[in-house]
């Protein structure tokens, strides 16, 4: 009889709160292939398809109904989360407006409690120019807490305190967003950008997040001495770091 091998299950974890179905494409997906690479498991929650306000590509396109929309965009989010070695959930909540549930909050914990994850990576916590992207954080954070209650599902390992960071906004500057964490995502960029071509809804994006990485690897060389740094997502965190040495 041949010999079967036992798969076993990652021991690290990490997930991605992602608004719509390419926002995490475009601002984490280094990450994504990166620790995917090393081993984790990586799950990206997507809360809506971004089928109302981030698809203008494909409504121009005769005969369009929101279903389909729904539909290749979810074929996008999809193939680009298998290209970087990562999982796809999608909540399918709506945009533009976005309004979460309470079953969705639940929905949430549960996976935090689920794969008790070593980080989070989510939205900026302001952003004027799509509302989205707040409440995404928000909940994010909000579910990161009812997981850390005792008195939730009493019985169940509570979660620690996963340190959330926040992925970097289309103008920061607007967002009250600054980068404090510089990821050196050179070696797995070639991914990236292959993920980012999969956005056939936003193709014009690609470019403009390259550019994005570009200027980010040329901070990320000087704030490091680094000089092998081409590539680069940059993150702000949202609690302090906690430490036994500074360097």
């Amino acid at each position: 009889m041949a010999e079967t091998t036992k798969k076993t299950a990652p021991s690290k974890t990490a997930l991605i709160v992602s608004a719509h179905s390419a926002d995490f494409v475009w601002r984490a997906a280094g990450a994504i292939a990166l620790y995917a690479q090393r081993g984790y498991r990586v799950v990206v929650v997507c809360l809506s398809y971004g089928e109302r306000g981030e698809s203008a590509k494909l409504w121009r396109v005769p005969g369009m109904t929101l279903d389909k929309v729904k539909q290749d965009r979810h074929g996008e989010a999809d193939r680009a989360t298998k290209l970087l070695g990562g999982e796809l959930v999608v909540f399918d909540a709506g945009d533009y407006p976005m309004r979460l549930t309470d079953e969705h909050l639940y929905r949430l914990a549960d996976l935090y409690r689920e794969l008790h994850p070593e980080f989070v990576l989510t939205h900026s916590l302001a952003d004027p120019y799509n509302f989205d992207h707040p409440l995404a954080a928000r909940i994010a954070q909000e579910a990161r807490i009812v997981a850390q209650a005792h008195g939730h599902k009493p019985g169940e390992k509570v979660l620690g305190a996963p340190p959330v960071f926040l992925f970097e906004p289309h103008q920061s500057e607007q967002c009250g967003w600054k980068p404090e964490v510089f990821l050196d995502i050179t070696g797995v960029w070639e991914l990236k950008r292959k993920a980012m071509e999969m956005m056939a809804a936003q193709e014009h994006l690609w470019d403009y997040y390259t550019r994005v990485a570009l200027q980010r690897g040329v901070q990320a060389a000087r704030n490091s001495g680094k000089s092998g740094i081409k590539y680069a997502e940059a993150f702000q965190r949202v609690f302090p770091q906690v430490t036994d040495h500074l360097a």
